[in-house]
């Protein structure tokens, strides 16, 4: 299973608590707002992507998990 990273910009404030914990799926911009990989996440970062979406102050990230077809 892999998973698919959002952020909602209206909630985001710019933190940066997600780029530190996932650095490999999202880099902040100049005014460090998030900018996420389009790609599905893969199962082996899917840890950490569940942990940068649960230590967002503001719940603004957001993982939901994708089931790949058979």
């Amino acid at each position: 299973m892999k998973g698919r990273l959002t952020v909602d910009p209206i909630a985001c404030t710019g933190h940066g608590a997600c780029a530190e914990l996932l650095p490999e799926w999202i880099e902040l911009d100049d005014w460090g707002y998030p900018m996420l990989n389009d790609e599905l996440v893969p199962a082996d970062l899917l840890p950490h992507a569940r942990r940068a979406v649960a230590s967002c102050p503001t719940l603004a990230l957001r993982l939901a998990a994708v089931r790949e077809a058979a």
